[in-house]
Order: structure tokens, then C-alpha cells, then sequence
């Protein structure tokens, strides 16, 4: 029997949120239904994916965990494995989110709540400009003189953007934007899939004090579609290196906002005794710059964190309030200005890495360290190939990839499931004498195979390599859900993601976005700092 998780009350757990001291407070439950309902400040983990995220979110073991679910039970499973892992200050919320509520508390719909929350508070408090898409295709209409410039990651900007649109993400915009609009006159647009972005965009520009009149564009992409104009997609422009005199100028923008907001430093000196320290306090390294500059060569034990998606998303990339963040990248300007929003955030101790690459020998790469729970895990393995030669005869295959990527492509025949469901799913399988399980790169399907054998009581293998391996040997992959031995409520559907009524979706995500504010004011724990224009 599973020994009982110790617990902590509603009113208890609110006084650690506000102590300002470190805190990891975890939601175990799936991202889909998390995104039903959640406390402002979870960051979500789902028991799934749990020992794959978690060290990398809740680096030091000793750090305040608090765990969340809905009542059903999966935050003392996550206690019980969080301890296993070595985690020794680990607690439940006592009675779940409805415990939370029942005591007179917010709960919060969707993803990445914080960050989205505050895009729309800098819109209200500091009045960044805007304009309708209709008013964006009237001028383009007329051929005035305007930079479109798209902040999101390159994966969403080539999926669909506004025609011209640039894929100049989040941060690259203070850094980039100086040889896109070399004349004073040239207006920039900002724009993203739906608002914060946009809003963050377009105030970075303004924060930083270049002569152009800046815009975000309303309700970017999706505001786009819903006025019955046309996106491209699969574009391929990307804003250029900046000149020699467009780095200078970026240099210049970004000591203006650093002094501004507050944005300190940190030498290899303090960084050492800061590593030192992360038995003691938490410690993120975080580079800021673009993926593929990350893999041309890093600072050990730094994490790629592009600075647009890590205010954007800031709990996907850290999951201790308080922690310690060192923001890296090669000049300076695209660490200062994630710093500066990070700070506004609330985030009290925030660092720029001073000097930035040149202090250490770089790495190459993506650094894939193994899980502490995988190295104990002995599951046989097998290869696509061999898998695929045996025809599936007596062999069913269980995908345990999220919704989105199972309906994107799997094995022929594969059946989908939730990890953290086995023991009530399982009986959704069919019958048979082996199975194999897999995972978009192998790593959960290892942990899944280890979960299902006892339950289904017969031989469980892995997929070597997982899909991925399947798929870069060339072998069919299938579209579509068709068979699901789980719900698929285990991830958070983006409007675009719907298959139908994609319209309604979108209409109900912005006007969510909107309402944040008057939400995040009820809600009381958003320790926000906005620096706004006359301060």
C-alpha cells in the first residue's frame, strides 16, 4: 500500500506562495485537464511525463515541492515517486484544486496563464499601439511603407503567418529589427498567433527606444483569419544576421532598457559561487538566443530557452518561484531584454550573463542526460525493423506520444494511451501475446513498457529509438486517431489544432486572453512589477 503523502491546506499553501522563498508547485494531472482548471502559479507536470520534466523544472531536490491534482489521487502517486527520485520536501494540496476553490480561491483555464496575464496587463498599463487586421491590410492594400515582423518561433510562423510577415521571434526583435526598418518612417508591425506575444514584441521595441513607430497587430494571426483574409504558409523569411552598424545600434538599445528596468549582471567569478550554491538555491541557465545557435555551441549546463518563448511560456522552462536565472547569449541585447521582462514578472533575481560565450569552452549539440529514473529501468528492446519484418502477428503496439503527435503519424495498428492511465485504460487494449511500446524518441515508451507488463501480464517491449527511429527508417506511419484506448483530453488543443469549428475557438481564446486581467486582480498572488512609460 502506498504510504500516505503528507498535505498541506489551502490557506497554508497560499502563505508560501507570498513568502517569497522557493517553491515548486507542481499540477500532476494532464495537460488537457489541467487547462480545464488550475492555481494561477502551477506549473503543469503531467505523472506521465513526471520523471522525463522534472529535472530538469525542480533542479535541487531539496527545494518546497507542493503537488496538485483533482482529488483523483495522482499527486500522492507523483509523491511517492518524487521520492523515489530523492525529492525529500515534497506535499499534497489537501483536497485538489476543488479544495482550493471550496476556500474561496481562483482557479484558471488554459495554458502558460502567468505569462499570458501579463502580456495583456503591459497592453492596459503601458497603452501599447495597435491595429485591426483590417486596418494592417489597408495599408499593405496601399503599399505604405511597413515591416511585418512575426515573434514567434520559426515552427509557427512557417505553419501559417501574414503575407510579408518576417520570423523574427520574441527576443531576436531589439537585436534584428535595425536593418529590417533602417528609415525612421517605416512603420513595424508586430504580430504573433493571437496577443501577448504581439504586445510584447511591440513594447520591447518601444522599451528600447527605436525612432519607428511601432504597432502589435489585434488578436495577430487569429484576428487575421477571422477577418476573412488570407495567411500564407510554409514561408521561409527570416530576419538577417544584424550589420556591424545594426548590432551597434541593438547594443546601444539594450544598455538604454538595462539601465531602465534594473537588469544586472553576473561574471564567471559570481556564477561559480552561484553553481556552488545550487544545492542551496535553485539555479536556471537559460540561453536565450535561437535553437540552432544553442547546438553551435553552448556553456555547459545551460538549457536552450529562447527569450520570446521564455516569457511567453515561462513555466515550461522553470518550475521554482524564486529561483536564481542566468540569461546567456553571445551580445548581450537579447539576454537583457528577456531580463528586463523576467524582472517585471516578478521573477527578484535575474542575471546577464556578463561577457557572455567567451568565459568557458562551448559544447556542441543538444545534451540529452539520462533521466535518474531510466537508469534503473531494464526493458527489453527492439528494432523497427525487426518489429516491422515480424508483420504485427500476435503484437500490438501502444503509443504513449501525446494526442496531437499520435494523430499526426504512428506505427500501423498502434493503439493510444495515456501513461499515467494504464491500470483503468488497459482493458480498452486487445488481447495479445507481446506488446511494444513506443514514444516519439523511446524514453517513455521504456518507463510505459515497465508500467504495462504487470498489468497486462505478458511480455512488454520498447520500440528502439521510438517513432522517430520508425519513421528515419522510412517505414509507413499512419494519420488520424483511429484506435484510443485513452481520452484525449492529455494535451491542450490550440484553436488551429481543432479539426472542426475552428473559428469558434479562436473567438473564445482571445476573448479569454482579455478577461486575464480582471482575473489575475481577483486572484491576488501575481506579484507583478510594471514598469510602465511615466514611472
Amino acid at each position: 500500500m502506498m504510504p500516505r503523502s503528507r498535505i498541506v491546506g489551502p490557506q497554508a499553501l497560499r502563505a508560501m506562495i507570498m513568502d517569497g522563498a522557493e517553491l515548486a508547485l507542481l499540477d500532476v494531472r494532464e495537460q488537457g485537464v489541467f487547462g480545464r482548471g488550475h492555481l494561477l502559479l502551477a506549473t503543469c507536470v503531467p505523472l506521465s511525463r513526471l520523471e522525463l520534466m522534472i529535472e530538469d523544472l525542480v533542479p535541487r531536490r531539496s527545494v518546497r515541492v507542493v503537488l496538485c491534482d483533482g482529488g483523483e489521487g495522482l499527486a500522492e502517486r507523483a509523491a511517492a515517486r518524487l521520492a523515489d527520485l530523492g525529492y525529500s520536501d515534497v506535499v499534497c494540496l489537501d483536497g485538489g484544486i476543488e479544495g482550493w476553490r471550496a476556500a474561496g480561491y481562483q482557479l484558471f483555464s488554459g495554458v502558460n496563464v502567468p505569462s499570458k496575464a501579463f502580456g495583456e496587463l503591459i497592453e492596459e498599463r503601458c497603452h501599447t499601439p495597435r491595429l485591426t487586421a483590417a486596418e494592417l491590410a489597408a495599408k499593405l492594400e496601399r503599399g505604405e511603407d511597413l515591416v511585418i515582423l512575426d515573434s514567434r518561433p520559426w515552427d509557427e510562423y512557417h505553419r501559417m503567418n501574414i503575407p510579408t510577415g518576417i520570423d523574427t521571434p520574441g527576443a531576436e526583435l531589439v537585436y534584428r529589427v535595425h536593418d529590417l526598418a533602417p528609415s525612421p518612417e517605416r512603420l513595424v508591425v508586430v504580430n504573433c498567433a493571437g496577443r501577448t506575444r504581439s504586445i510584447i514584441g511591440a513594447q520591447s521595441l518601444i522599451n528600447a527606444g527605436i525612432p519607428n513607430p511601432v504597432m502589435a497587430l489585434k488578436d495577430g494571426t487569429m484576428g487575421w483569419h477571422l477577418a476573412g483574409l488570407a495567411v500564407e504558409k510554409g514561408a521561409a523569411r527570416r530576419a538577417p544576421e544584424p550589420s556591424a552598424e545594426g548590432l551597434a545600434r541593438a547594443k546601444a538599445a539594450a544598455a538604454r532598457v538595462a539601465d531602465r528596468f534594473g537588469v544586472r549582471s553576473i561574471d564567471d567569478r559570481e556564477l561559480a559561487v552561484w553553481r556552488a550554491e545550487a544545492d542551496r538555491r535553485s539555479l536556471y541557465l537559460l540561453d536565450v538566443r535561437s535553437p540552432e545557435e544553442y547546438a553551435a555551441g553552448h556553456l555547459r549546463g545551460s538549457r536552450s530557452a529562447p527569450g520570446g518563448q521564455l516569457v511567453q511560456a515561462t513555466d515550461e522552462y522553470v518550475g521554482v518561484r524564486n529561483a536564481r536565472l542566468v540569461l546567456i547569449d553571445d551580445a548581450g541585447v537579447r539576454a537583457t531584454m528577456t531580463a528586463s521582462w523576467l524582472l517585471q514578472m516578478g521573477w527578484p533575481e535575474v542575471r546577464v550573463l556578463a561577457g557572455g560565450l567567451t568565459g568557458a569552452p562551448l559544447e556542441t549539440g543538444w545534451p540529452r542526460p539520462m533521466p535518474s529514473a531510466l537508469k534503473s529501468v531494464d526493458v527489453e528492446e527492439i528494432d523497427p525493423a525487426v518489429l516491422n519484418e515480424a508483420g504485427m502477428n500476435g503484437i500490438v503496439v501502444v503509443d504513449f506520444a501525446d494526442s496531437l503527435t499520435y494523430r499526426a503519424g504512428h506505427v500501423p495498428g498502434a493503439w493510444f494511451m495515456v501513461r499515467s492511465r494504464i491500470a483503468e485504460d488497459v482493458a480498452n487494449l486487445p488481447a495479445a501475446e507481446r506488446y511494444v511500446a513506443t514514444s516519439p524518441d523511446g524514453r517513455l515508451a521504456r518507463l510505459a513498457a515497465a508500467d504495462l507488463a504487470p498489468v497486462v501480464g505478458r511480455p512488454v517491449l520498447a520500440l528502439r529509438g521510438g517513432t522517430a527511429a520508425w519513421r528515419a527508417a522510412e517505414l509507413l506511419l499512419v494519420q488520424g486517431n483511429e484506435n484510443l484506448a485513452s481520452a484525449t483530453d492529455d494535451v491542450m488543443y490550440k484553436p488551429y489544432d481543432h479539426e472542426r469549428g475552428i473559428e469558434g475557438f479562436m473567438r473564445d481564446y482571445l476573448a479569454w486572453e482579455v478577461d486575464l486581467v480582471r482575473q489575475i486582480e481577483a486572484d491576488g498572488t501575481a506579484n507583478f512589477r510594471i514598469v510602465t512609460p511615466d514611472a
